[in-house]
């Protein structure tokens, strides 16, 4: 079992640090998280906790993914680097095509792409980008990364994105997984017919078993089933070798630390904290059951 660490809301300062602590300790890789913004009134349910309020607010940073992530590239030589999740349909699919091939390229292909098609409609009035499409959206744009990350000409005429004739330079050293986000039965369908894995937002383990065992059933159905396919699992409850070993069974490839924020209960905790934390996790859990 490899573990993850996500740093969603994590002071900026620390990040540098967090990741260089995560790669010592014996982590396969961090997570980080995107939104445009936090609106001054949040309407919209957040659908992952009770009631329906976001584990964040517009004091959390959420700074650009690609941009840290070429730093924390720069920083580290074997940490793998993931969006969980980035809102795909809400960015042109040629800025991001461009964006993770440049970060792909300079982390020397540590950089994997944890697509959802988020849940904040308030991002998207703003941007002026029709909501309910947006699974639409994102099914598209995944195809239109793929054609443009090959470094060939390649032009695209789709419901959503259009362009002529192009190329891209530089390309990403070698294809760029896609790890699709969501537990809905589309967002699965989507992970099962267009991913080349699944990231989850925090599931209890009954729920994702009935998840994993839901995956492998529509890659079967897709002809999919013999093609690699990486799932990254965060669990809701505390860490335990029984369950490590049941998912593992049912095609779990990996497990995700929580945010030290979370973890430890602060808004703001310190980076020596932090950095306390990820080392108990490492000792307490990856030594164990990694």
């Amino acid at each position: 079992m490899r573990f993850w660490q996500a740093l969603s809301f994590t002071d900026p300062a620390h990040l540098v640090a967090l990741a260089r602590k995560a790669e010592e300790v014996g982590f396969e890789g961090v997570l980080l998280a995107d939104h445009l913004f936090y609106p001054d009134r949040l309407r919209s349910k957040y659908p992952y906790a009770e009631g329906g309020a976001p584990p964040f607010d517009a004091a959390t940073p959420f700074p650009e993914p690609f941009c840290v992530i070429s730093a924390l590239a720069a920083a580290t030589s074997r940490l793998r680097f993931s969006v969980g999740i980035y809102i795909l349909p809400l960015h042109d699919p040629l800025e991001v095509a461009r964006a993770a091939a440049t970060a792909a390229l300079l982390s020397g292909g540590r950089v994997a792409l944890g697509v959802g098609v988020g849940w904040m409609r308030e991002e998207f009035d703003a941007q002026g980008i029709d909501f309910p499409t947006r699974g639409a959206r994102c099914d598209e744009a995944i195809g239109v990364l793929r054609k443009l990350w090959t470094g060939r000409v390649v032009e695209h005429q789709g419901r959503h994105f259009a362009f002529p004739a192009l190329s891209q330079s530089p390309a990403p050293p070698g294809p760029i997984p896609i790890h699709v986000g969501g537990a809905s039965p589309r967002a699965l369908r989507r992970a099962a017919r267009l991913g080349d894995g699944w990231i989850g937002g925090g599931n209890a383990p009954e729920e994702a078993a009935r998840i994993l065992d839901e995956l492998a059933r529509l890659r079967r159905e897709a002809g999919r089933e013999g093609e690699p396919f990486e799932t990254i699992v965060p669990l809701s409850t505390p860490p335990e070798a029984g369950v490590y070993a049941d998912l593992a069974g049912r095609g779990m490839s990996a497990s995700v630390s929580w945010p030290p924020s979370l973890a430890l209960g602060k808004v703001r905790p310190g980076l020596d904290e932090e950095c306390a934390y990820l080392e108990r996790f490492a000792e307490g859990v990856i030594r164990r059951h990694g």
